[in-house]
């Protein structure tokens, strides 16, 4: 895509935006529209973060949802403030 767009996220508008959606859904093209690569990147590392720090098995539908709110919380700052990595709470999240 060689359009002009301004990220969501950071509000630069000299980052190339994601190839193509993420996801096969409404919020992959979501994120294919608004966010640019660099912020997307910052995403997959931080999502990295809370999968391995709260121990989430991604299997689990509650644990996609904690994972899913946070992503719109990070590039959206929808709903919630986005979870902390406190060490002190490695592996307990409580749905």
């Amino acid at each position: 895509m060689t359009d002009s767009f301004r990220c969501t996220r950071c509000d630069r508008d000299d980052s190339g935006r994601v190839e193509r959606p993420p996801f096969p859904s409404e919020l992959g093209t979501r994120i294919q529209a608004e966010i640019c690569a660099e912020c997307w990147e910052e995403w997959k590392e931080r999502q990295m973060l809370l999968i391995n720090h709260y121990g989430l098995k991604l299997h689990e539908a509650p644990a996609r949802e904690y994972l899913y709110a946070n992503l719109r919380s990070f590039l959206f700052g929808e709903g919630e403030p986005p979870a902390d990595v406190d060490a002190s709470q490695q592996g307990s999240v409580e749905w």
